[in-house]
């Protein structure tokens, strides 16, 4: 996400410390440890302005969510709303996903959402995508074995693309749409997605079951 650059930023930083983790290294294989009674270790990749990150966390309270985010100055918009509402189960985290086997210990993470990536559109960035083959093996060795990948996107050209991926690597996809919200509103929204599904852009989604992948299965 590209968004102008902010002259208050690192107060506003500050302000919300609590909920920022600047050394995620460090909490490699002991991320519960920051909430002990967690039934889960959830983990969202690009929360944006945190829309979806607050709501999924307030309707979890049980879960400790797990907020990454390469932009500052929309990171910084989300905790804040975290802040405002007094949530005590999200944390975030500013890294990029190619980090994430240096900060999460094999099989610590129960999900991944991943919500809306960047679709790299051009062929010869398609190893740039976040559901290309090499980045789906990191995911898969930091979930356990059985945890999920919760994928949104309205670009149906990396929806293709994204299930050509799973084949190859012999992943099950389930709750497969073409158009979530055919009938109504189903599930948490992130700010991007309410925009385009007013204008009637279809979301397609699916879930991925994970299980460790063979070295022979990445071409």
């Amino acid at each position: 996400m590209r968004m102008r650059k902010k002259a208050n930023l690192e107060p506003r930083m500050a302000a919300c410390a609590d909920w920022q983790v600047t050394d995620p290294a460090a909490l490699k294989g002991n991320w519960r440890s920051r909430k002990p009674d967690c039934a889960a270790l959830w983990v969202e990749l690009g929360c944006g302005k945190g829309k979806f990150t607050v709501e999924t966390a307030a309707a979890n309270p049980e879960v400790l969510l797990i907020a990454v985010e390469r932009c500052r100055e929309a990171m910084v918009m989300a905790m804040e709303k975290a802040k405002a509402m007094g949530l005590t189960n999200v944390l975030f985290v500013d890294m990029d996903a190619a980090l994430l086997e240096g900060c999460f210990a094999p099989g610590e993470i129960d999900r991944i959402f991943l919500n809306f990536p960047d679709p790299w559109p051009r062929s010869k960035n398609a190893k740039r995508r976040l559901t290309y083959r090499s980045f789906l093996k990191i995911y898969t060795r930091v979930l356990r074995d059985g945890g999920e990948i919760h994928f949104k996107t309205d670009n149906a050209k990396l929806f293709d693309f994204t299930l050509e991926e799973l084949e190859a690597l012999g992943l099950e996809t389930r709750n497969l749409t073409r158009n979530l919200h055919e009938n109504g509103v189903v599930g948490i929204m992130t700010g991007y997605e309410e925009k385009f599904h007013a204008l009637g852009t279809p979301i397609n989604r699916c879930e991925i079951l994970c299980h460790p992948i063979s070295e022979e299965a990445e071409v």
